[in-house]
């Protein structure tokens, strides 16, 4: 009898106190939200095309909710040994939001993206790496339809029959992009 009420004595012991780091450490009702949402909020997954129209909607989505400066690095990792205060998140605080910052960055990428950055580890690394992967090949993409559009040539036919089409076509490429043309760029000698 004294074995089985000693063994369940170890038992209990076993068992993490409510003063661990996991217990402490509350699950804000943002990064819920967020958690549960973020794939019906965000109608895009990233591809290569569609980057500057998920690049807003993410963003504005992690603003929201109080999480930007996790994509732009505004909110620094903290030293594990430093003491939060109250302007400061805790290490553990900070680590919880980032890391599942970071796995509902992932759910919202496509597969043929995901291996550029699965090596990563924090958001602003995730953020970033996207960026610099994905605004070459919008601006290249930019590049080479104004250049279209340069060398565009009437030779027999009359206007309407070369800008129509050509039109529908640039207006459906650059839809995702003209916020971020310079209106003077536009400008066709």
């Amino acid at each position: 009898m004294a074995t089985s009420s000693s063994s369940s004595a170890a038992t209990t012991d076993a068992r993490p106190s409510s003063s661990t780091p996991l217990d402490s450490t509350p699950i804000p009702h943002q990064l819920t939200f967020l958690m549960s949402n973020i794939k019906g909020i965000i109608s895009l997954t990233l591809i290569a095309d569609n980057y500057p129209i998920w690049r807003s909607q993410v963003f504005k989505l992690f603003r929201a909710n109080g999480f930007e400066g996790f994509l732009d690095s505004s909110c620094t990792f903290p030293s594990p040994h430093t003491p939060s205060s109250s302007t400061t998140l805790s290490y553990q605080t900070w680590t919880l939001l980032d890391q599942n910052l970071a796995v509902a960055l992932y759910s919202v990428i496509s597969p043929s993206i995901l291996p550029y950055i699965l090596s990563l580890y924090h958001c602003t690394e995730i953020w970033d790496t996207i960026a610099r992967r994905l605004q070459s090949s919008t601006r290249s993409r930019t590049i080479q339809l104004r250049n279209e559009l340069h060398h565009l040539s009437m030779k027999t036919k009359p206007c309407p029959n070369i800008f129509l089409p050509l039109n529908l076509r640039l207006t459906l490429s650059l839809q995702p992009v003209l916020p971020l043309i310079p209106k003077t760029s536009f400008f066709i000698p």
